[in-house]
């Protein structure tokens, strides 16, 4: 062999070896920038059989970038976002300034309502906390669909359809969407002071969105409820802290008949029971 085919060897040997480590790196880099594990918790769809209903619950842990369900193919399935959709509605409202803090009130005109709850003057916070349709079809019809559309654009809120005729109900009925998956991809970025919205703003909702505080967590979110197929659906999404972490939850059930009072505690026992099992609540 001369010398000149010795150094074209060389040259091809070490031109392989670069392919092979740069694809060896590349491989690694996928894995090391994987976002998330799934992992399959059938004990979660034990407790919604207790419960009597079906469904999936997704619970996101930050710190291993996990997540854990009893039905992937259900957490990844777009459904209607319901009050859920008070969380951008809230942010838009404080954003755009039709809502200016939330000691606003909303007076009642003393028409009849769906629940006695919703029947008084309201702060923002509280019809919030109490779900007020009529007070958020209020904020919906002020922000109008030209500055809805840019926002949800602006937060990458995706999937909501909606016209001038829809302003106000399109989160309730119709064809917008959102699965579990994107419910905590919008919370996460919502906690972590991600989404281009100010501080003011992710300080109040962080406030308004309180559920539950003890001494070892605090339990943060919000319900909501809708039909999917004539059937009841049921959601609660946000998220838990605890000394350690966050982890953040997207609850998505469904009952073929049920009443106004079992339903909401249903999905709070649920997520509640799914955290026991997994040792962060007591």
């Amino acid at each position: 062999m001369t010398i000149l085919q010795n150094i074209i060897k060389m040259r091809k040997i070490t031109l392989l070896f670069s392919l092979i480590l740069l694809v060896n790196l590349n491989i690694q880099g996928q894995i090391k920038d994987k976002k998330t594990n799934e992992i399959l918790k059938p004990e979660f769809g034990k407790i919604l059989d207790n419960l009597k209903v079906k469904g999936a619950i997704l619970i996101y842990d930050v710190k291993s970038k996990t997540y854990y369900s009893n039905d992937f193919a259900w957490t990844k399935m777009g459904i209607i976002p319901a009050s859920t959709f008070k969380i951008p509605n809230s942010i838009i409202a404080l954003e755009t300034g039709v809502i200016q803090n939330d000691s606003v009130i909303f007076k009642w005109n003393g028409e009849k309502r769906n629940f006695k709850k919703w029947e008084q003057d309201l702060t923002f916070k509280k019809a919030f906390q109490v779900s007020c349709v009529p007070c958020y079809q209020e904020i919906a019809r002020k922000v109008g669909v030209k500055r809805m559309k840019t926002y949800l654009k602006k937060l990458n809120y995706p999937e909501m359809v909606f016209d001038s005729l829809t302003i106000d109900d399109f989160w309730l009925t119709g064809e917008s969407k959102i699965s579990q998956i994107q419910q905590i991809d919008f919370l996460e970025r919502l906690y972590f002071s991600k989404l281009p919205i100010s501080k003011r703003t992710e300080n109040i909702m962080k406030d308004i969105m309180l559920i539950e505080k003890t001494k070892t967590y605090i339990l943060s979110g919000k319900s909501g409820w809708g039909m999917r197929n004539e059937i009841n659906n049921g959601w609660l999404v946000g998220y838990l802290e605890t000394n350690n972490s966050v982890y953040f939850f997207a609850t998505n059930v469904e009952k073929e008949e049920t009443n106004m009072d079992e339903f909401p505690a249903i999905r709070l026992n649920a997520t509640k029971e799914v955290f026991k099992k997994l040792k962060l609540m007591e």
